[in-house]
């Protein structure tokens, strides 16, 4: 189960930095996004769904009266589907896919303390720890982010990439590093 959750918050977790790819690399706004990024979304779904599910496709549309029915509920789910990622799209165009990953973090961990604090909903210990530690986690990430923002204009927000081998080396007076370079 752990291996499970690891490759699904690495699966969005890349999904959401391909969209930002798109967004801020390519300049798309989000409706190319989704236009774009819909076709690998349907292979990457659709193939472990027709493996998994087999028949169980078919026996579904068949406990339905008409097919109107379950056409309409599978038009239904994919508008509210399309709704969806334009909506995530969208976030991401305005923000960055760090801020929206973290932003999801803290959904789920206040899901969780709300489940607890109103229906009161049983948490383990480590569920408490893991909630605690994101709560943390996303509080110094936003302080971080608003000292980044109080910053003067020009100042670079994060460490450029180095451009050549001699901005690979350390700061250091050696001798034996000139010849080098």
């Amino acid at each position: 189960m752990d291996l499970s959750a690891l490759f699904g918050c690495l699966a969005t977790s890349t999904k959401t930095i391909l969209a930002e790819s798109l967004l801020h690399g390519y300049k798309f706004d989000s409706i190319n996004t989704v236009y774009y990024m819909a076709p690998f979304a349907t292979l990457i779904l659709g193939i472990p769904a027709m493996l998994l599910e087999g028949n169980g496709i078919i026996e579904w549309l068949n406990t339905h009266q008409s097919v109107g029915s379950s056409l309409f509920i599978i038009f239904a789910s994919g508008v509210l589907a399309f709704c969806l990622n334009f909506s995530i799209f969208y976030v991401i165009h305005s923000t960055t896919a760090v801020t929206f990953n973290v932003a999801g973090n803290l959904k789920v961990a206040v899901a969780v303390l709300v489940s607890w604090l109103i229906f009161r909903n049983p948490i383990s210990g480590m569920n408490a720890v893991g909630c605690a530690i994101t709560l943390i986690g996303c509080t110094f990430y936003g302080y971080v982010r608003h000292l980044l923002s109080q910053q003067p204009p020009g100042t670079p927000r994060t460490p450029r990439t180095p451009r050549n081998r001699v901005e690979l080396l350390p700061l250091v007076n050696n001798e034996k590093l000139d010849d080098k370079v």
